[in-house]
């Protein structure tokens, strides 16, 4: 434990918890301007959708339509669209009705869709994933006129797999932020409250998804960037293990940290957890048959371990979480322990220096390009580093403030001594022994996403102690899945963290799924407005 860097973390974690009650006490909220959901077919899950599209019950061109015309109602409200391809979309939605057509017998649509199991679904997918020809510019106005010249690996497998992009969503400069806001497109808003962050750095995937905008989003995470969205969103995001998805096509990347493919993972977003094992599977890849998803999986096989935040000294540098939210964790414990799993509540101290181990990960990572330089090989200079800091905080830089301090922090190691990082690095190795021993191939372990809803804007930087119970999985190389679990007090989504062993992702979709079944997941932000047929 580095005494100066607990100090630090404490006097910063103390003054979070102060901004962050006051703004909750002091902010109203403001609901979203955007009408409920009116056609039935943004209603239904991917895998209902499917079947409708096989059965020629519905049309890609419907459904394609039906998307852009949501997203044309929400977007003003929410700004989480980048750059959009609709006419493109409607041209590829009337080839997979063409291609859906030319399957004249039940046998034939089958086969059709076991080659494209997706085919005509449209879909959404974070900037910084890349897809072929739109917006590639990250957030950052340095980039603002790049284009990406290929898809992602992850977003050409998704369209191989039949799947219709329809945008690019927002992101923060260079992903690095935990709300969604640059000096390119502005603030992304939460669908719940026009006052709060979406969160970052898939935050315009949250935004979109919690609106009932897309089927489903396309995201990435490093440090909690699928599962913090998803839950300030009120839906599912899932960080595969690490190295299951390709990172090839994402922006940033590094071609020389071997580390970096297996903390920063590619995942799905969506409002719907029985959607959560196709889309993981067509993500993978060639690396599908590791999740052994056909392996069926009861609930009496199963045991939960579970724990509603740290233990010991590390609960003073770190932030009280919400009591509805470890209400949340109980219920959902409760609720398995009547489905046969058995539980048993786990003492996090073996996560007793979480704090240090997270900031050695990210001050390790090599080969990032610099914000400043757009360079992985030149480092900007102190003076410069901190002339830009200065200027983004009062607004006179084309860089945003947060992007700036975390590169800041990193030239900085993290306010820790370089030789007091070895043991750190040591103990990562053990932690993961330990939780793939003790999760086995049938055990998971429910914990808080995060120790509150949606923030206020400018406030991430003061709750960035928060982020541990999700960055530590990156780490470790472990999946981890968010569920949400209601509304609290204030309007706003909660859930919780599922985590399993490595390439035991499957696992964490079955407790989410169940837990979707008992207490509803998504809950739309807005009132549906659908009319009875």
């Amino acid at each position: 434990m580095e005494i100066f860097l607990r100090i630090m973390a404490f006097i910063l974690n103390a003054f979070g918890i102060l901004v962050t009650k006051i703004l909750d006490l002091t902010m109203s909220p403001r609901k979203p301007k955007y009408p409920g959901i009116r056609n039935p077919l943004l209603n239904k899950s991917v895998v209902e959708l499917v079947t409708q599209l096989r059965r020629n019950e519905i049309t890609s061109v419907e459904l394609v339509s039906a998307y852009i015309e949501r997203i044309r109602e929400v977007n003003p409200t929410l700004n989480a669209v980048v750059q959009d391809r609709f006419e493109a979309a409607l041209q590829d939605a009337k080839l997979a009705d063409d291609l859906i057509a030319k399957a004249k017998s039940d046998f034939d649509r089958v086969a059709l869709y076991t080659k494209y199991p997706i085919l005509g679904i449209p879909f959404t997918a974070k900037e910084s994933c890349g897809v072929k020809g739109m917006s590639f510019a990250v957030g950052s106005l340095a980039r603002k006129n790049m284009i990406s010249p290929a898809d992602g690996d992850v977003v050409e497998h998704v369209r191989a797999a039949g799947g219709i992009p329809l945008l690019v969503s927002a992101n923060p400069e260079f992903c690095m932020s935990f709300e969604t806001s640059n000096n390119i497109h502005g603030r992304t808003l939460n669908p719940y409250d026009m006052r709060r962050t979406s969160a970052g750095s898939s935050g315009g995937e949250g935004s979109l998804n919690g609106a009932g905008a897309t089927t489903f989003g396309v995201g990435s995470d490093i440090s909690g960037s699928i599962r913090l969205p998803a839950m300030f969103c009120g839906v599912f995001g899932h960080k595969p293990t690490g190295g299951l998805t390709s990172v090839k096509g994402h922006f940033p990347y590094s071609l020389t940290d071997t580390k970096f493919p297996k903390m920063l993972q590619l995942g799905p977003i969506t409002r719907f957890a029985r959607d959560l094992p196709l889309l993981l599977e067509i993500m993978a890849g060639d690396n599908k048959h590791k999740l052994n998803m056909a392996e069926p999986v009861t609930l009496k096989e199963m045991k939960v371990y579970y724990a509603h935040g740290y233990s010991g000294l590390n609960c003073l540098t770190h932030p009280v979480v919400d009591p509805e939210i470890k209400w949340a964790i109980t219920k959902a414990v409760l609720c398995l322990d009547k489905g046969g799993v058995q539980s048993k509540k786990l003492d996090l101290k073996f996560l007793s220096n979480s704090l240090e181990i997270g900031l050695v990960a990210l001050v390790d990572l090599k080969g990032m390009p610099s914000i400043v330089t757009q360079r992985a090989d030149r480092d900007p200079s102190m003076r410069l580093l901190f002339v830009e800091l200065f200027n983004s905080i009062i607004g006179h830089s084309i860089f945003t403030k947060e992007a700036m301090f975390l590169e800041v922090m990193k030239r900085f190691n993290g306010l820790m001594a370089s030789g007091n990082m070895e043991p750190y690095r040591e103990e990562v190795h053990k932690i993961k022994v330990h939780l793939n021993q003790l999760l086995g191939n049938r055990g998971v372990l429910i914990l808080p996403t995060f120790h509150t809803s949606a923030l206020c804007f400018h406030t991430s930087l003061v709750n960035m102690t928060g982020i541990d119970h999700m960055l530590l999985f990156n780490i470790l190389g472990l999946p981890a899945t968010h569920v949400p679990m209601g509304i609290n007090q204030r309007g706003l989504p909660i859930g919780l963290q599922v985590v399993a062993g490595q390439y035991q992702d499957k696992l964490c979709l079955k407790v989410a799924a169940e837990l979707e079944a008992a207490f509803q997941g998504w809950v739309p932000p807005v009132p549906h407005e659908v009319k009875s047929e």
